[in-house]
């Protein structure tokens, strides 16, 4: 079975209460699995599959917590052979065109990178979702034997 790394961007703590649910959902299916809020380059390529749970913040950027972590990816640029991956973006649909940016970034990225998407990217919208959670959570729980098998 695989361990699934969570990778977290926060803005004001929000994304990664989201991946600490997240995170209790795969323990309790017996899934071993991290989150990582300040992750390096590391702990990516120790993962056996990625879940990144993301805010986007500014005009559609990656949270402050993970632009290292994306930048150096995209420098470093470790190829992924078919890992598999999801992405949950969290985001405000006022902001128009930059909705989910950050997590549009990380899927695009990710894509590049030749990982293999379990599912198009999620996007939970402030505006419909007071708790991200609700949504992100069974969306995974769905995806869990994809990640995990």
């Amino acid at each position: 079975m695989r361990r699934i790394s969570i990778f977290a961007g926060s803005v004001y703590g929000n994304a990664q209460h989201v991946a600490e649910e997240a995170l209790s959902m795969f323990e309790g299916k017996g899934i071993e699995a991290e989150v990582f809020s300040d992750p390096e380059t590391s702990d990516f390529a120790d993962a056996d599959a990625v879940v990144v749970i993301t805010s986007t913040t500014g005009q559609g950027d990656v949270p402050p917590n993970l632009e290292m972590f994306y930048s150096d990816l995209r420098t470093e640029f470790p190829l992924m052979n078919n890992k598999p991956f999801a992405v949950a973006a969290l985001g405000d649909s006022s902001y128009g065109d930059s909705f989910c940016g950050g997590g549009r970034q990380f899927q695009e990225l990710l894509l590049e990178l030749q990982g293999k998407p379990v599912a198009d990217m999620l996007e939970v919208d402030a505006i419909e979702t007071l708790a991200a959670e609700d949504d992100v959570v069974p969306w995974l729980e769905g995806l869990a034997s994809k990640l995990a098998d």
